[in-house]
This record gives C-alpha cells, sequence and structure tokens, in this order.
C-alpha cells in the first residue's frame, strides 16, 4: 500500500510503499477513505513531541470501509462504512486516561495511508449525512471538545460559553456542539474574518484577542461566562479569570502559547471557579459524541481537501495557521 511516512523529524513526509498492516485478533484492518490532520502530527514532524520514533506513518483521524477482520466474532464489521476512534487503550477509568493510553499515530502506525489497522472495539459507524472527508475531520478534535464541554465542564442549555482561538477544528467542532447544545457562544480569534465566519456557525460575536482591552470589551459585549474552552494557555490565560463567572469552569486541553505568565489565585477561590484541564476522551465520550452529531446532523467544518501524495503541502497549509476547520486527505 500508499503511504506518507515520516522518515526523520524536521523532513518532509515521503509517499512510499510499505507493507499491508494484517489484522490481529481483535482488531480490523481499515480501508481508509480520507484522514485528516492535527497539530500532533506537525508537532511530530517538527520534533516538538515526546516519545518520536522514526520511520512512522502519522495520522490519528480516519474514515473508511472495513477491509478484513482478526476474529471471527467481529466479521459483521467487514464492509461497513466507519470512523475510527483514535484513543487507545484508554483503561477501565472514565474520569481519567490509564498508563497504556496513546493515541493512533505514534507509536503505532496511523492513518495516513490507504490502510490501517485499528481494534475493532474502537470502529463506530459512520453517520450517513457526512461525506467521508468530514467524517475524517470529526473524530480527535470531536472527542477532545465534547469531554471538555459534556464530561469536564457539565455544560448546560442557555449557558454563556467563550471558545478561545476559533479557525482550529477542536475550536470550531466545541463551538458546533456548544450550540446545537442550546448554549450561547462567543468566541475570540486573531482574525477578523475567523469571527464573522464563527457567526455564521452559530456564534453570538467576538472579539480580536490581539487588540488592546480584548477581554474588557468582550465583557461589555457578553458579560461573564459560565464556561470557558481554552486551548492556547500562554499570556491569555490570565484573563480569561475575569471573564468566568461566580461558579464557572475554564477548561483547556492544550498550551501552544505555553504556561501562563501568571494567575490571580485570590479570584480564582473567590469566585468559586473551577479550573478543569482534559485531553482526548473515552469510549463513552466517543460514542456519545458520535450519537449526538448524528442526531443534530452536525458537519465538521472542512478547510481544505488535499490528495495522500500531496501530504506535505497539507502540513505546511497547517503550520502556516491560515486554515479555518480541518484540512484532510483524499486517499
Amino acid at each position: 500500500m500508499q503511504a506518507a511516512v515520516l522518515t526523520e523529524i524536521k523532513k518532509p513526509l515521503t509517499v512510499q510503499a510499505v507493507p499491508n498492516p494484517l489484522a490481529a485478533r481483535g482488531e480490523a484492518v481499515v480501508q481508509l477513505k480520507a484522514a485528516a490532520l492535527n497539530h500532533r502530527d506537525l508537532w511530530i514532524q517538527l520534533g516538538q513531541y515526546a516519545g518520536i520514533k522514526t520511520p512512522v506513518i502519522l495520522g490519528s483521524d480516519g474514515a473508511g470501509t472495513v477491509l478484513t477482520v482478526g476474529s471471527p466474532e467481529d466479521s459483521a464489521w467487514v464492509g461497513r462504512e466507519v470512523i475510527i476512534n483514535p484513543a487507545l487503550d484508554w483503561g477501565v477509568n472514565p474520569r481519567a486516561q490509564g498508563s497504556a493510553f496513546r493515541i493512533l499515530g505514534l507509536p503505532d502506525a496511523g492513518t495516513f495511508a490507504e490502510q490501517c489497522v485499528i481494534p475493532a472495539a474502537n470502529l463506530v459507524l459512520k453517520p450517513s449525512h457526512l461525506s467521508w472527508e468530514q467524517a475524517a475531520a470529526l473524530p480527535l478534535t470531536g472527542l477532545t471538545a465534547w469531554r471538555a464541554l459534556f464530561t469536564r465542564a457539565q455544560l448546560q442549555p442557555n449557558e454563556r460559553v467563550l471558545i478561545t482561538g476559533i479557525g482550529g477544528g477542536a475550536a470550531l467542532i466545541a463551538l458546533q456542539l456548544a450550540v446545537a447544545a442550546g448554549a450561547q457562544v462567543w468566541v475570540t480569534s486573531s482574525s477578523p474574518e475567523k469571527i464573522a465566519r464563527a457567526i455564521t456557525l452559530g456564534a453570538l460575536g467576538g472579539v480580536n484577542y490581539r487588540e488592546d482591552n480584548w477581554a474588557e470589551a468582550l465583557q461589555q459585549q457578553a458579560g461573564r461566562f459560565e464556561v470557558i474552552v481554552d486551548s492556547a494557555g500562554g499570556a491569555g490565560f490570565a484573563p480569561l479569570i475575569d471573564l468566568t463567572a461566580p461558579s464557572g469552569r475554564i477548561v483547556f486541553f492544550g498550551a501552544t502559547r505555553g504556561n501562563p505568565t501568571s494567575l490571580d489565585l485570590r479570584k480564582c477561590f473567590f469566585r468559586q471557579i473551577n479550573m478543569l484541564g482534559t485531553t482526548m476522551g473515552s469510549p463513552e465520550d466517543f460514542s456519545s459524541l458520535m450519537t449526538f452529531v448524528a442526531a443534530h446532523k452536525i458537519t465538521p467544518v472542512v478547510d481544505k481537501v488535499f490528495p495522500l501524495a500531496e501530504a506535505d503541502a497539507a502540513f505546511r497549509r497547517m503550520a502556516s495557521g491560515e486554515q479555518f476547520g480541518k484540512i484532510v486527505l483524499a486517499i
């Protein structure tokens, strides 16, 4: 089969022939139709991720048709259209992942290939309203956003929600999920165009976080928020405290801009603010996500589709930061 392989960190991906995967007991081989990029893939390519071993087939997100299975009891999956849950070996505790937890695409061979082997337990039927590209855009960011909003923050209808850094895949699907759940959502971005596009998806407004006093302007526009979803950290995290309503929840799953430079802990405890860390999600989270997406006909936003042969060009698109939605490889 053909696969986009990272042979060495800080080097372009190369498309080459590799052996077809085989399904062991409890596993399935999926003939992939589409795969989607995540920032995790870019960080691995740049050498900014732990435990990197090359060569490796990257890619956590994928959708396709089940080709073969390794166990007779899983034979009903053969020929079915599926989405892959990229959270491997979560463990028995739904409250936190176990020590064996890992994400598809490192160290396990991932989805930037014509075929991928995956535990049959990680297969979910593809909702019929999604195209292959839309289906591939959903898993990792959708799972992360679902757990952040509903499992960790316990979002309720009509609550005010702030989602920072709109334009990336996780922020956009969080916006779509929150709007579908009946929340009132505002966003931040460094791009007025991205804020305007977020409003077409149901956001009620937003501000440019690069402008002076952006937090004060947002508070005047929307008041304080019951739930804030952040994936950046850095200097922009401290103002989120002022934007949080009493007993509100700040849920975060990334630190792309580093650690916060300072936090006013007195404001946190005096207003009973909850700080909630989260990452990926459990099998129960993924099942709930897929049921919700199918029921509400949610369609992930796809920024641009590249053929597998142009995988490295897709990486450069992600590195530019210009995307609005998920970057997808058609396979």
